[in-house]
C-alpha cells in the first residue's frame, strides 16, 4: 500500500449510481490519475489516499484508491480553487478571491470557528453570510452521510436525496426506521432499505419489517396506476418474499389498520387496501362529481343558436349537429365531457365555446395536465392556458396547492384538455378548488392510454352515467384526407388499416413490412437520419421527430435505440459520462420524474444546450425554459431519441416512427398502439410484422386498474337524491 496527498485538479468521469470516479490529483511533485469509488467531489478539494498503482493498457499509470479521507486545502491557491468550485453556494470565483486575499491560509479556520469575520469582506452581508454558512454546514453533513451510506452500497446520488429529504435528521431516521427511505424517497426500493435495516440489527420476522413491505407494495401498486391493492395479493407477496409466517402478516395488517396507516374496504367477498389519501380522494371525487351533475346551471339569456351561427360566419366553419350540441351543452350543464378521436373537431369546439363565453362577458379558464398540452391549447385558442398545477398554484416547498375550498378559482367556466392524462389525486385537488358558480368542461380521447398516475378518470366518469357525454365520431372532410386519422378510427373499430399506394411520396402513414429485428433497427436509423428530415425539412435532432417503441429492452427497445440514435445523430468526441449514459450538447432528453421546484414533469422533452464537465452540470432547454441539472440530479434525466408509448402520451410530433414486432407481444394492445399512432401530426411510419399489427388491432382488453370510482358514483346516485355540498 502507498499513500498520496494532493488537490483535485480535474474530474474526468463520475458515475452517480456507484460513485466510481476518475480524476486528476496534483501532489507536491506531480499530477496523477486516481480511480475509485468516491462521494461527489469538486476541483480544489484535498485528499489523503491509500492504495496501489496499476497500469491501464489504454490510459497508462493510475492510482487505485483503497481508502481515503478528506482534508481541507492548506495553500492559498488550493483554498481559493476549493471555494470557487461552486461546492459552497454563495461563493463564486470573484468572492473566493476576495476572501482568500483577506484571510489567506486562515480562511478554513475562519469558516469553521469565527465565520462572522467573513462580513469584513466586500460583498458579504448578513444574508450572504447566512447562505454561505448553511452551504458550508450542509457540505460537512452530507459528506459524513455519504461515507456512512457507502458502507451499505448506497449510491452517492441517493445519499444526496436522503439528505435533501431529511436534512440533519437523516442519521437519526436511518438508525430508528430505515424503512422510511423506500416510502419517502423516489429511487430507493424496499431491498435497499431492508439491507440497511438488517445490518443495523432489525430481525427478519420483525413486524416493522412486514409493515414496511406492505406499505411499499401498496405504493408500487399506486405507481402502476392502481388506486387500491387486493388484500390477498399483498398477503401472498409478504409470505413469498419475506419468508415470515401468516400470523406475522396478519399482525402487521392489524397494526397498520389500528394506526390508520391503511384503510380496508370489503365488497362482495373481496377486501381492498388503500393508502388513506387515495381512499379519501376516491370518496371525495365521487361526491363532487355527483354534486356537480345535480347542481342547477344558469343558462344564458341570449339566443345560443344565433351565437353559434355568428361563430360559424366569423370562422368560415359549418358545425355538425353533434358539434352544435357539444357547444350548447357547455352552457346548459354544470359538468360535461366531450370525447372523440383525431379529426373529430374537439379543438374547433373548444375555440367556439371560449368565444361565446367571452361575448357573454364571463371569465373562462383553460388548463391541461402537461406543459406541452397547455402550450398547444393556448396556441389553438389564442388565449392563456396553464398546467393544472400552475392553475392551482402548487407550492413545491410546502408540497401543497394554494387553491382549494378556502381560496377557490375565480371564473364561470373551466375547460380541461387532454383529460385522459388526469389521475385521481390531481382530479381531487382540482375539484376542491372549483367554486359553486363554475362549469367544468372535460375534453379528451377516451381511447388513449389512461393517466400515468392512479385511476382511469375519463373512462370511469363516462361509464358512471353521472355526467353528460358528447361522443364525437364524425371525421371531417379535411381530416379524411389523413391516413393517420382514418386508420386511428379504423383501429378503434378493430378493422384492418388502409395503406397508401406504393411509393406515394405524399402519404402521411406508412407500414413497412419487416420481421427481422436487426433490419427494423437499421430502418429506424435510416428514417431518422435521412428520410424523414429530408421529407419534412427538419433537423435530424429536432424534437419533432420521435421514435416511440412499446418496450425498453431488446434490439429495438428504448435503451438500445437511444444509444445508437445518439451515435448516429449526435456524434461527439466528448460528453458528460453519467454511469452507463452520456450527455452531449444537442442531445434530446426527457425528465422522468415530477420536479415541482424546477417545474419540469415526468415526460417533458428538452434539448441539452450546455455542459459543464468540471461541475458535472447540464443545462437543458424545455421549450424556451432553461433548467440547470446539478450532479446529483442527473438521474432524473434520460436520453429521448426513443421513448415509450406511456412517456409520449399528451405530446404531439411532426413525425413518429414505431417498431411493432411479435417480440413486443405483452405490450401489443389496441389503446397503446392507438396512442402511439395519434401522436403524429404529419407522418407516422410503422415498421414490423403483419402478425404483430393484427394482434395489436384485435387486443382491445387493456390492463385492468384497481379503481372503484365508477361504482362509488353509481352508489351515490342511487342512495343520495338530495344535493351535495362539494367539500
Amino acid at each position: 500500500m502507498e499513500c498520496l496527498e494532493g488537490t483535485i485538479e480535474q474530474i474526468i468521469f463520475y458515475n452517480p449510481e456507484n460513485g466510481y470516479s476518475v480524476f486528476k490529483v496534483r501532489t507536491e511533485t506531480e499530477e496523477v490519475t486516481v480511480v475509485g469509488n468516491f462521494p461527489p467531489l469538486s476541483p480544489g478539494e484535498c485528499l489523503k489516499l491509500t492504495g496501489h498503482w496499476e497500469k491501464n493498457q489504454r490510459f497508462g499509470q493510475q492510482f487505485q484508491m483503497e481508502s481515503f479521507s478528506l482534508t481541507l486545502p492548506r495553500s492559498t491557491k488550493g483554498i481559493e480553487k476549493f471555494l470557487s468550485s461552486g461546492l459552497i453556494k454563495g461563493i463564486g470565483p470573484v468572492l473566493a478571491q476576495r476572501i482568500v486575499k483577506k484571510f489567506g491560509e486562515k480562511t478554513t479556520e475562519i469558516l469553521n470557528k469565527t465565520p462572522e469575520k467573513l462580513k469584513q469582506v466586500e460583498g458579504i452581508g448578513e444574508k450572504k453570510l447566512s447562505e454561505i454558512l448553511k452551504s458550508w454546514e450542509e457540505h460537512r453533513d452530507i459528506r459524513d452521510l455519504i461515507i456512512f451510506l457507502q458502507e451499505h452500497n448506497i449510491s452517492t446520488t441517493l445519499a444526496y436525496k436522503i439528505y435533501r429529504t431529511y436534512g440533519q435528521a437523516a442519521f437519526e431516521i436511518l438508525r430508528r426506521n430505515p424503512y422510511r427511505l423506500c416510502l419517502d424517497i423516489w429511487g430507493i426500493g424496499f431491498k435497499t432499505a431492508d439491507q440497511i435495516a438488517l445490518k443495523l440489527g432489525i430481525a427478519l420476522d420483525s413486524v416493522e419489517r412486514v409493515k414496511a413491505y406492505i406499505l411499499y407494495l401498496m405504493e408500487k401498486d399506486n405507481e402502476q396506476g392502481h388506486v387500491f391493492s387486493n388484500e390477498n395479493d399483498i398477503k401472498e407477496k409478504c409470505l413469498q418474499d419475506l419468508g415470515v409466517n401468516p400470523d406475522r402478516v396478519d399482525e402487521a395488517l392489524k397494526d397498520l389498520l389500528r394506526n390508520q396507516a391503511i384503510v380496508k374496504e370489503a365488497s362482495e367477498g373481496s377486501a381492498f387496501l388503500y393508502l388513506p389519501f387515495f381512499y379519501q380522494a376516491q370518496e371525495e371525487v365521487a361526491r363532487a362529481i355527483v354534486a356537480l351533475s345535480r347542481t342547477p346551471c344558469p343558462v344564458p339569456e341570449f339566443d345560443l343558436g344565433k351565437k353559434i351561427e355568428e361563430v360559424e360566419k366569423r370562422s368560415g366553419i359549418n358545425f355538425s349537429p353533434l358539434q352544435k350540441k357539444a357547444i350548447e351543452s357547455s352552457f346548459q350543464k354544470k359538468i360535461l365531457i366531450i370525447t372523440g378521436g383525431p379529426g373529430t373537431g374537439k379543438t374547433t369546439i373548444v375555440r367556439a365555446i371560449v368565444e361565446i363565453f367571452e361575448s357573454w362577458q364571463k371569465k373562462i379558464l383553460l388548463a391541461a395536465p402537461t406543459g406541452r398540452a397547455a402550450k398547444r391549447l393556448s396556441e389553438t385558442t389564442g388565449r392563456e392556458a396553464k398546467t393544472i398545477h400552475r392553475l392551482l398554484e402548487f407550492k413545491p416547498k410546502e408540497g401543497r396547492f394554494k387553491r382549494g375550498p378556502n381560496y377557490p378559482l375565480k371564473a364561470e367556466a373551466l375547460i380541461v384538455d387532454e383529460f385522459s392524462m388526469v389521475d385521481l389525486p390531481l382530479m381531487y385537488h382540482l375539484l376542491r378548488a372549483i367554486p359553486p358558480e363554475m362549469r367544468l368542461i372535460l375534453v379528451g380521447d377516451k381511447d388513449q392510454l389512461p393517466s400515468v398516475g392512479p385511476g382511469n378518470l375519463l373512462r370511469d366518469l363516462i361509464d358512471s352515467g353521472a355526467v353528460e357525454v358528447i361522443r364525437l365520431n364524425e371525421i371531417f372532410r379535411q381530416a379524411k384526407e389523413s391516413l393517420i386519422v382514418v386508420n386511428a378510427h379504423r383501429l378503434n373499430q378493430g378493422l384492418s388499416l388502409i395503406y397508401p399506394p406504393k411509393k406515394d411520396p405524399t402519404a402521411d402513414f406508412y407500414f413497412i413490412h419487416q420481421e427481422d429485428e436487426e433490419k427494423v433497427f437499421q430502418l429506424i436509423l435510416k428514417l431518422c437520419q435521412v428520410n424523414i428530415p429530408r421529407r419534412l425539412g427538419l433537423n435530424p435532432l429536432s424534437t419533432q421527430i420521435q421514435v416511440i417503441t412499446p418496450m425498453y429492452r431488446g434490439l429495438v427497445g428504448v435503451d438500445r435505440l437511444n444509444l445508437e440514435l445518439q451515435k448516429a445523430l449526435n456524434p461527439a468526441s466528448t460528453g458528460l459520462k453519467v454511469g452507463q449514459k452520456e450527455f452531449r450538447v444537442r442531445d434530446k432528453v426527457m425528465q422522468i420524474r415530477n420536479d415541482y421546484e424546477k417545474e419540469v414533469f415526468n415526460g417533458d422533452l428538452g434539448t441539452v444546450v450546455q455542459i459543464d464537465p468540471e461541475k458535472f452540470r447540464v443545462l437543458v432547454d424545455f421549450d424556451g425554459r432553461l433548467v440547470f441539472y446539478e450532479k446529483d440530479e442527473l438521474a432524473d434525466l434520460v436520453l429521448a431519441y426513443a421513448i415509450s408509448v406511456h412517456k409520449a402520451q399528451g405530446n404531439e410530433y411532426q413525425a413518429v416512427v414505431m417498431p411493432l414486432l411479435t417480440e413486443h407481444y405483452i405490450m401489443l394492445q389496441r389503446n397503446l398502439f392507438y396512442t402511439a399512432l395519434t401522436r403524429a401530426r404529419k407522418l407516422s411510419v410503422i415498421i414490423g410484422s403483419y402478425r404483430a399489427l393484427h394482434i395489436a388491432i384485435k387486443n382491445d382488453k387493456p390492463v385492468k386498474r384497481n379503481c372503484r370510482l365508477k361504482e362509488k358514483i353509481q352508489a351515490l346516485l342511487e342512495s343520495q337524491p338530495a344535493n351535495f355540498r362539494l367539500f
